[in-house]
């Protein structure tokens, strides 16, 4: 015990107490159970591959050079100290810099990391592309490349500055960022310049999305009150139906998407008419829904019937219509859209995704307990399919889960149904705000 008004010896820094604490330890060991831990320890700090003997040598160099450098400084010099000058002096550090995981991974992340928008870079949209590729060929499925660019972005640094310019990108990303799903990845490629990479997303899956992004956009714009209208012009490549190869892939992508800049750059200023602003491969549009005919013929379901009537109606797109006129919400779930204005039954065709094939569904009700097929989904309502013929009420509550889009609550309001030959019912719905 040291006597009083002795001074008292300073407290070590916790990592200098560890180093202590593990060369009293390592005295107590044999010099194999030594070897085996020093050879371990070595690998993890300095990701060094040495045999037991030389990882043992190193750490009796390391204690032999701090009571030469102790006695030279004439104080006591730490264990870390020691082992950094050991290591260095003898090549197996080339840079001789010790730092903690958690400060290593916050660099590697900062390298990959575009500190405006907090996308990923160009850096590591080029491996992770070569990654997703390469998985999409071993599992023969779609990958699909959707360049983005922002509309009259330099309008906005011209009119407003260069930091509301930077607020823009902010808001391009965060779009980006909620509207994607976990498997997909987000990039800031260049100035206002972005890509996302979808896996398993054929081209009518990455159109749904493209067009889910640009309302989301618009949404996110309206805080920034701007006096020019921004918007997104996408361009999308689908792998292998475009091309296989990644340079292949891009340059579709960016064709695509200077077509539709292109058209855009002649239309009218602020608020004026523009060119649809995704452009993507040739999608087969759905087949048609069944018409009531004069003339007899055989049909392999019988038609559709309204719920509201009762009755059969003399043209499926009547029914369409009716669908049109109650639906507000959009996909997006909070979002709410202005009616079409023109007849929902040519919009529809055009706008309507079918997600046959694929595992869409949707949770019916409040309790969730009833499940039914997702068939297709639109701007104005779905096309579901429920096992058997069940009596559905007026407005129904239910969350879509299909792809590309995270799981949306919605309201429903069925307007149509039409047995199906299987026993089992298809009902057309519309959504309702």
């Amino acid at each position: 015990m040291p006597s009083p008004g002795a001074p008292v010896p300073p407290r070590l820094p916790i990592e200098d107490s560890y180093f202590e604490l593990l060369a009293d330890t390592l005295e107590s060991l044999d010099l194999s159970a030594r070897g085996q831990f020093l050879q371990r320890y070595f690998r993890v700090i300095a990701h060094l591959d040495l045999r037991e003997s030389q990882s043992v040598q190193i750490w009796d160099e390391m204690l032999a050079r701090r009571r030469e450098l102790t006695q030279l400084a004439g104080r006591q010099i730490s264990l870390k100290t020691a082992l950094t000058d050991v290591l260095s002096s003898s090549g197996l550090l080339r840079v001789p810099i010790l730092i903690e995981y958690d400060e290593l991974k916050r660099l590697e992340l900062d390298a990959v990391t575009d500190p405006l928008t907090g996308l990923h870079n160009r850096r590591l949209f080029a491996e992770t592309f070569d990654k997703e590729l390469n998985r999409a060929r071993r599992y023969t499925q779609p990958l699909a490349l959707v360049t983005v660019d922002l509309h009259r972005f330099k309008e906005v640094n011209d009119q407003h500055g260069h930091p509301r310019g930077d607020d823009v990108l902010r808001a391009a990303a965060a779009t980006l960022k909620k509207a994607l799903r976990t498997s997909d990845s987000a990039f800031r490629i260049g100035g206002d310049e972005f890509a996302l990479l979808l896996p398993q997303t054929d081209s009518a899956q990455a159109l749904a999305l493209s067009r889910r992004v640009q309302t989301v956009f618009a949404e996110m714009l309206q805080p920034l009150q701007l006096s020019v209208t921004v918007g997104m012009d996408q361009g999308i490549a689908i792998f292998p139906q475009d091309a296989e190869q990644a340079e292949q892939l891009i340059r579709i992508a960016d064709e695509r998407l200077y077509q539709i800049k292109h058209a855009n750059h002649h239309k009218g200023g602020n608020g004026g008419a523009r060119a649809q602003s995704v452009a993507a491969p040739e999608v087969s549009p759905p087949a048609p829904e069944p018409v009531a005919s004069a003339a007899p013929r055989v049909s392999s379901a019988p038609p559709p019937i309204s719920i509201e009537t009762g009755r059969a109606p003399e043209k499926t797109e009547t029914a369409m219509a009716a669908a049109a006129a109650a639906s507000s919400a959009a996909i997006s779930g909070d979002l709410v859209l202005p009616a079409p204005s023109r007849s929902f039954a040519v919009q529809r065709k055009a706008e309507r995704v079918s997600m046959t094939g694929t595992n869409a569904y949707a949770v019916l009700g409040d309790q969730g307990a009833r499940r039914a097929r997702v068939l297709d989904l639109g701007f104005g309502g779905v096309a579901i399919e429920l096992d058997s013929a069940e009596e559905l009420p007026g407005n129904l509550l239910a969350v879509l889960h299909v792809p590309i889009l995270p799981p949306v609550r919605v309201n429903l309001k069925p307007v149509w149904k039409q047995p199906t030959t299987q026993g089992g019912v298809r009902v057309g719905c519309a959504f309702v705000s």
